[in-house]
């Protein structure tokens, strides 16, 4: 199924799903399988390793023909010499996220290219559109990652801000699946970004321990970590050890990340923090990136159907 929005004309890609910029796993081996999917995929700098960010980068040239974008995580990008390889290189398209949205945008417009970037508030949306972006990434407090701590469910945030702007948006949080994106969709998205469902992808490099744990989480196996600071909040895997931080609060959050390669790589779920969304509990199964786009819009297109058809009463809305 074709689905032909602002989002796939804006970035040059077959299908409005977008892969989040997650830290150290957002690599040229996913963001490829996505990009050649038919989606953006998205190199990370969140990791701060920005050596190793350049060579992921000039990877994705051999191993896709396919457009691809680039995250600057502004919190965690130090040199800001990042943006002038990004547009050597060619890239198109960026996401800026975890700062200030007029640091970047201007320059990066003024090279060409397409910036949008992610809010978890009605008042960040406002202030993106201020710094002059092509589009917004509006995060729900449901999904992984890093959050905000007043934290507002997709179901609210995602009309509250379509309703405001004029520009594209892109949902994230909580979006898994072709019902999902139905969803999304009807709150006035035109586009979807996936974390944890690509997280859990066949092509994704992180251990099988944690794809394990997705598939085999509910919905309430996830912990919102750290709301009353000080740093960011975070939406994490529920384990004994962040349990155990859910309950005693945290001192210094980003040292909870120093065994992040254990996690992530050596399948070590207790040596840190998961960062994972509660859309996990709808995660059965690991499938390739392609097979999970295809499905996607193939359920897409069979639930906008019966709601059209619901909506003409020529038949009632089924399972």
């Amino acid at each position: 199924m074709a689905i032909r929005t602002r989002i796939t004309d804006m970035l040059g890609i077959e299908k409005p799903i977008i892969q989040a910029a997650m830290g150290w796993i957002a690599r040229s081996q996913l963001t490829s399988a996505v990009c050649n999917a038919g989606g953006m995929g998205i190199i990370e700098t969140s990791s701060g390793e920005l050596g190793a960010v350049r060579e992921e980068i000039l990877k994705m040239h051999d191993l896709t023909d396919k457009p691809f974008g680039v995250n600057v995580a502004q919190a965690f990008v130090r040199d800001p010499k990042i943006i002038d390889f990004i547009i050597n290189q060619g890239v198109k398209f960026v996401t800026t996220s975890a700062g200030d949205p007029k640091k970047y945008t201007a320059l990066l417009k003024e090279a060409g290219l397409t910036v949008f970037h992610v809010v978890p508030s009605l008042k960040g949306a406002l202030r993106a559109i201020e710094a002059g972006v092509d589009g917004l990434i509006v995060e729900g407090g449901e999904g992984g990652g890093f959050k905000n701590p007043q934290d507002v469910a997709s179901m609210v945030l995602i009309p509250q801000v379509c309703e405001a702007v004029d520009v594209p948006v892109v949902a994230a949080g909580g979006i898994t699946d072709g019902r999902s994106m139905a969803a999304a969709f009807a709150l006035g998205a035109e586009g979807i970004l996936m974390g944890t469902r690509i997280l859990s992808a066949a092509e994704s490099p992180v251990h099988n321990n944690w794809k394990e744990a997705i598939i085999d989480a509910d919905s309430t196996d996830t912990v919102f970590l750290n709301r009353s600071g000080p740093g960011p909040a975070l939406r994490a895997l529920r384990t004994d050890r962040t349990t155990r931080l859910q309950k005693e609060g945290i001192e210094n959050i980003f040292g909870e990340f120093a065994g992040t390669q254990d996690v992530y790589f050596g399948g070590n779920l207790e040596a840190g923090i998961a960062l994972t969304g509660q859309v996990a509990g709808r995660i059965t199964e690991v499938k390739p990136v392609k097979q999970i786009f295809d499905e996607t819009l193939k359920e897409f297109g069979e639930v906008t159907g019966r709601l059209a058809k619901l909506s003409s009463r020529e038949a009632p809305l089924s399972k």
